[in-house]
């Protein structure tokens, strides 16, 4: 289990702590990274990618009210 009490600005997570603490699949946070909506903090290691938790928490946030914009529909 992530321990969401520790200092989430130098606290680093792996793929699968950031996943779990975002609560969505680890390809979700991949992705993220591949689209540029998180960046990689650093390497485990194995090379396995570190992600700041401050920085996952706002990739999820970001992501979430993104999906939730509502558009007007098109006047005909």
């Amino acid at each position: 289990m992530v321990d969401l009490t520790a200092d989430l600005q130098t606290t680093l997570w792996t793929v699968a702590e950031a996943a779990e603490a975002a609560q969505v699949r680890p390809n979700t946070v991949r992705n993220w990274k591949y689209r540029g909506v998180l960046r990689q903090a650093g390497e485990d290691r194995s090379g396995r990618p570190l992600f700041r938790a401050i920085d996952v928490i706002n990739a999820e946030k970001a992501t979430r009210e993104k999906a939730r914009r509502v558009y007007p529909a098109h006047a005909a």
